[in-house]
């Protein structure tokens, strides 16, 4: 039997992943890409990735399935995309019924760290900014392995560090010492995990703001229509963090890409 104060640690731990995925559910609810990649760049990755008609993908914390859904119309794509929250797979499933591929793409509401699926299946495995499913970019990496066939490619969006940062930055966009290094900082970390950068595709300044600024205004309204719901509080306190984090520190020294990916030979 747990102890009282294990008990309560996974409790606490709960509510914070809960209030955590609610926040973003309502922050993102006006995007399609829950990323900072704009779709020139989402059409730029397809194109590197050389995908073929009947390819298959898993997406691993697919969100509202913006990428198997626009490479499904323009290559016939055949994927999964697996997430935890259920108003991002609503939104995916109405997406992919609106550009008419949901007969070649499915969503599973799961736990994308958990996930099983068959082992050298896919020819793309991707997971675009959530790497702390398998508690970081190693872990991440390691989930993405299995269903990837051999010679298969492993896209990864991960942050990284323009410049270092300032110490009282990490604490400012709540991101713990170590989680990210320089560019070549993280190329290491790919080929200490046995994989091959082949290419990547780098949000830019812009790119960040109109994935992290247009939050702000949805937030905004969603305050204004709620003021009654009970974590309003809440939201308000983790629009007024996102906005001076960014404004002061995330724009300057933040960076994030995905990373084309194979694993090495033998």
């Amino acid at each position: 039997m747990a102890d009282t104060y294990s008990i309560a640690r996974e409790q606490a731990l709960g509510q914070t992943l809960h209030m955590s995925l609610r926040f973003h559910e309502i922050a993102e609810s006006r995007h399609h890409i829950l990323n900072p990649l704009a779709e020139s760049k989402l059409r730029l990755l397809g194109e590197i990735c050389r995908m073929t008609p009947g390819m298959r993908q898993l997406d691993l914390a697919c969100g509202k399935g913006e990428l198997l859904a626009s490479w499904s119309v323009a290559y016939g794509l055949h994927g999964v995309g697996v997430d935890i929250s259920k108003v991002f797979l609503d939104a995916a499933r109405a997406r992919a019924d609106e550009l008419a591929v949901s007969d070649r793409i499915r969503f599973v509401e799961a736990d994308a760290g958990t996930y099983e699926d068959e082992s050298d299946a896919y020819d793309i495995v991707s997971c675009l900014g959530a790497t702390w499913i398998g508690g970081g970019l190693a872990g991440t990496l390691d989930l993405m392995r299995r269903p990837l066939r051999p010679g298969g490619l492993a896209l990864v969006g991960e942050c990284y560090w323009i410049t270092p940062p300032p110490p009282q930055a990490y604490d400012s966009l709540q991101v713990p010492e170590g989680s990210f290094g320089s560019l070549a900082d993280t190329e290491e970390r790919f080929d200490a995990a046995g994989f091959e950068l082949l290419e990547m595709v780098l949000a830019n300044q812009d790119d960040w703001d109109r994935y992290v600024a247009s939050q702000w205004w949805t937030l905004s309204d969603w305050l204004r229509a709620n003021p009654s719901d009970p974590d309003h509080a809440a939201v308000r306190d983790f629009l007024t963090r996102a906005r001076r984090s960014h404004l002061e520190y995330g724009r300057q020294y933040l960076g994030w890409g995905v990373f084309v990916l194979r694993q090495k030979e033998a």
